[in-house]
This record gives C-alpha cells, structure tokens and sequence, in this order.
C-alpha cells in the first residue's frame, strides 16, 4: 500500500462485546498488509489492549461512547490510531512497570509499550485522545 493511501477504519460504540471484532479487524489488515504471524500477534494484541482499556477506564459507564480504530498501512511500518471521548488521559502517569512484579491488572499499558515500537497519547480537547501506536515491519529474514 503507499504511504498515502487512506486508513482502514472502524468505529464501533464502547461494548465490550464487540471486543472480538476489533481484533478481527486488525488482523484483517495486518493480513492484507502481509505482516507475518509475529508482528500480527503484536498488533492485535496491543490494539486489544488499548480497546479494553478505552472501554473499561475512558468510557467507563458510557456504552454509547465511541471508538474509532484506524490503521495505516506503510511499506516499513504499521500504525494503529484510537479515537477515543474519555478524558484527557496523560501516558507519561503510567508507570513503566518491573514484569517480574506480581499484581492484578494494569498491564495494558505494559504491553503496548513492549509489544509496539512507539507509543503516544495526545488529548483531542475537553472530551476525548488520540492514542497513535507503530509497529516498525522486519523484513524476510531478519528479526
């Protein structure tokens, strides 16, 4: 796909039960992009992550809240930009996390960082973020 082209996009409301297509969706997209199994895994699974989170922490009791997934599809990368109507939400307060740590939850934010290359999250106003994550792509053959 070049560069240019226009995401793939999906906006469903914040219900936990369409989890499930948000994943199935990603996935179609790393497919068609031609990701292989390692960096689909990633992506779907960082995607699943900020998707749970949005509808658990930045929606909370809104199910009539929306999401919006986009993907953009680029020779060497992949990224993946969630739109949510939560408040502000600031990253950097979320503490990197020891993985030898035992605890229960709060490893969403881990993941993403491990799992994605690069990870952002910039306000959209009073209500609302922009979470934006890369994947960078490895060629055939290298790691």
């Amino acid at each position: 796909m070049a560069p240019d082209s226009p995401p793939w996009s999906l906006t469903i409301p914040s219900d936990l039960r369409l989890l499930a297509l948000a994943r199935a969706f990603v996935e179609a997209v790393c497919q068609v992009a031609g990701l292989d199994e390692r960096d689909t895994h990633a992506v779907v699974l960082a995607t699943d992550e900020a998707t749970n989170n949005v509808m658990r922490h930045a929606h909370r009791e809104r199910p009539e809240a929306q999401l919006q997934i986009q993907c953009y599809l680029n020779p060497d990368q992949v990224e993946i930009v969630l739109h949510d109507e939560g408040d502000p939400f600031d990253l950097a307060s979320v503490p990197h996390l020891n993985p030898g740590e035992l605890r229960v939850g709060g490893r969403g934010v881990f993941l993403m960082r491990r799992l994605m290359d690069e990870i952002s999250v910039e306000p959209r106003g009073v209500h609302g973020n922009t979470l934006r994550m890369v994947k960078r792509l490895h060629p055939v053959g290298r790691a």
